[in-house]
């Protein structure tokens, strides 16, 4: 063989070989990423056409303690339009009954639908908007109209479905029923009961495959959930809405007739810790009130004279003083080191029993009885107000509770004035709350019971969880101290020199302790001083249902700032109305009628909210929140008149839902 013949057959070998070798690692590539990578691939390809989407469940409803509604979950439907998967023949056969059915319900002329479904069919539209927020009734009733009634496919339907959180009490306990927010990151934000609780109502989130269409937009694919959403849990709480609105509308009233700064109320039950109301209201750079923060559970500060009754227990408890011990007030001031207790009585009272200290609230009296005889021990006193749990959190599920302050000797900021200064709630620090449980241990023969807000969770009629009451402390003092500091609470109210005697009604019966505190006290202009207004106590004095504090903060000085004139009112305004609504009848099992009750107005309105209608429903009789809660979802507007069960409403059961807009509810 020639040598030029032979070198190009060797060159055609290399060649060869180097395609070989070419090939097979293709061959290899093209395996790798069929074995190992194929997954990969996929499902890049799958998110780039198709998308699971999570579906946020039904959140549980959140109940008043007579079943009535403080917080709801309703869906509301958007409507599009497919134009490209609707054949022509069945588009022309069907657009006009399509329009006129869509403008009977929806309001506009049947013309203008018959534009916007042939404009999208002509520009081959597959996401047209046709109607929002449509409730469950609406979006049935398109479901049946002609060409939607193919489904998705045929008829090019396209619905959205999401969920909304409606508050039937409106602005009344808004900050106390609260949300439960979730951000992209997954970061919750919990506020109020719907925090609190949100483990129960929130529910298991669904899922659903969409498709992606023109301009980044994602259609549903047919009719069905991937993965069905699970509704969350009901909870019914312990707030009663009587009282709720009770309290909210009394505490409204005087801070505006003070201008106040802000303020709350709260009302517990004595025997049980089940908190019936707690409104926390702050007031607008434009003058108004709107619940703004929970002041009630977050917001620690120094008592003041409230917290005579703590350091009263103590010394009853230590037997340092009885009620009747003489302590000589001077002339109004008592000197510790370099700073100087005052009575708010220019010239003191002169010589008085510890039970008149307490009783006309004097400062001076307080300061001696707690440093005279503890100040070679300070940490006896501190140890006795520990021991009845006045330094720790009461442990709420509500977010946000405030850490309660008691110095002990040797702490940052001891020194030794503390002694005097904590007597009469300086230098101490305590929620609304903390000291309201304070008071209720009181009331209580001594039992210390945690706030509750809860009482059951459920499964519509399952009751799957039930609360009972949670002892803190069995005994916080004996039974003989707090009947002696019963007395006294009682006497403030009731004798003629008592700081709260002007609250006193002969027609029922409070007891309780006033509480004026001057903030920014460092400061000696009396520009820059600023007051919080207390009254806390209960009622009725001698067998105690109910306990209650009202705190009032910066009301104008120009017209009032004692506790007994600002949040006295707003205490006796509460009591008053509670008696008036709720008359004490004897031998009356109250517990099994509530829970009968409950029982009832959760099974109708369960049955009510879960039937599909085509008329106006019967409301009479039912609750006011539920009643507007149910023809709201029916797409009816609702004026409601008065407040409790409904009495009357306007159009009469049975009318067709079609032919009406409006109804009014009498409620009484």
């Amino acid at each position: 063989m020639p040598v030029t013949e032979k070198n190009i057959l060797t060159r055609l070998y290399i060649v060869a070989g180097f395609l070989f070798l070419f090939a097979i690692a293709v061959l290899v590539k093209l395996v790798s990423i069929q074995m190992v990578e194929g997954e990969k691939y996929r499902k890049l390809a799958m998110d780039r056409t198709e998308k699971m989407f999570t579906i946020a469940p039904k959140r549980g409803n959140l109940y008043s303690d007579d079943g009535s509604l403080l917080a709801t979950s309703v869906s509301r439907y958007t409507i599009r339009f497919d134009a490209e998967t609707v054949g022509k023949r069945d588009f022309e056969d069907n657009v006009k009954p399509l329009s006129d059915a869509l403008a009977k319900l929806l309001g506009n002329s049947s013309s203008h639908y018959q534009q916007l479904l042939r404009k999208a069919k002509v520009n081959k539209n597959r996401y047209a908007l046709i109607a929002r927020n449509l409730d469950y009734s609406d979006y049935v009733a398109v479901k049946q109209f002609p060409l939607f009634n193919k489904g998705p496919y045929k008829g090019g339907l396209i619905i959205e479905q999401k969920i909304v959180r409606e508050h039937p009490l409106g602005k009344i306990a808004e900050r106390s029923v609260g949300y439960e927010r979730v951000d992209e990151d997954g970061y919750y934000t919990r506020v109020g009961l719907e925090g609190a609780f949100g483990q129960y109502l929130r529910g298991v989130e669904g899922k659903r495959l969409k498709q992606k269409i023109a301009k980044g937009q994602w259609k549903p694919i047919g009719w069905d959930n991937i993965v069905e959403p699970k509704d969350g849990y009901d909870v019914v709480s312990t707030i009663d809405i009587n009282i709720q609105d009770i309290a909210h509308h009394a505490l409204l009233g005087q801070l505006e007739k003070y201008n106040a700064e802000h303020g709350c109320v709260i009302v517990m039950e004595t025997k049980t810790g089940e908190v019936k109301a707690i409104s926390n209201l702050g007031r607008t750079s434009e003058g108004k009130y709107y619940e703004r923060l929970n002041y009630a559970i977050g917001e620690s500060h120094e008592p003041g004279s409230t917290f005579k009754l703590m350091s009263m227990v103590v010394a009853l408890e230590d037997k340092v003083i009885d009620t009747n011990t003489v302590i000589d007030t001077e002339k109004g001031t008592y000197k510790v080191y370099n700073r100087t207790v005052r009575d708010s009585k220019h010239g003191g009272y002169g010589k008085i029993t510890a039970a008149k200290a307490f009783e006309v609230s004097s400062n001076t009296a307080f300061a001696k009885i707690i440093n005279n005889n503890y100040k070679d021990n300070p940490e006896k006193f501190v140890n006795r107000l520990m021991n009845m749990n006045l330094h720790r959190e009461l442990g709420l599920p509500v977010n946000g509770e405030g850490t309660p302050v008691i110095r002990y000797p040797g702490d940052k900021g001891w020194s030794g004035v503390s002694l005097a200064w904590m007597s009469h709630g300086y230098e101490v620090s305590l929620t609304p709350l903390q000291t309201l449980t304070f008071y209720n241990a009181i009331a209580n023969d001594g039992e210390m019971l945690k706030p509750r807000l809860i009482k059951a969770v459920k499964e519509w009629d399952k009751t799957i969880l039930k609360f009972e009451k949670e002892v803190i402390n069995p005994s916080i003092c004996s039974k003989e101290t707090a009947r002696k500091v019963q007395q006294l609470l009682k006497d403030v109210v009731e004798k003629k020199h008592g700081t709260g005697h002007g609250l006193y009604s002969p027609n029922f019966s409070m007891a309780g302790k006033t509480g004026t505190t001057q903030k920014n006290y460092v400061s000696k202009d009396p520009e820059v001083m600023k007051y919080i207004s207390t009254f806390a106590g209960y009622f009725p004095a001698d067998d105690p249902k109910y306990s209650c504090i009202v705190v009032i903060h910066e009301p104008d000085k120009s017209v009032g700032y004692y506790g007994a004139d600002v949040s006295g009112p707003v205490f006796k305004s509460v009591a008053q109305k509670i008696y008036a609504s709720s008359p004490l009848v004897d031998e009356v099992d109250v517990n099994d009628v509530e829970t009968k009750n409950l029982e009832e107005d959760y099974q109708r309105y369960f049955a009510a909210s879960n039937k599909k209608y085509n008329q106006v429903p019967n409301v009479e009789g039912m609750s006011g929140m539920d009643a507007v809660s149910i023809l709201e979802n029916l797409g009816i507007q609702v004026e409601v008149k008065g407040n409790g069960k409904v009495k009357k409403q306007s159009i009469a059961k049975g009318t067709d839902l079609k032919k009406v807009n409006k109804i009014v509810l009498v409620l009484s």
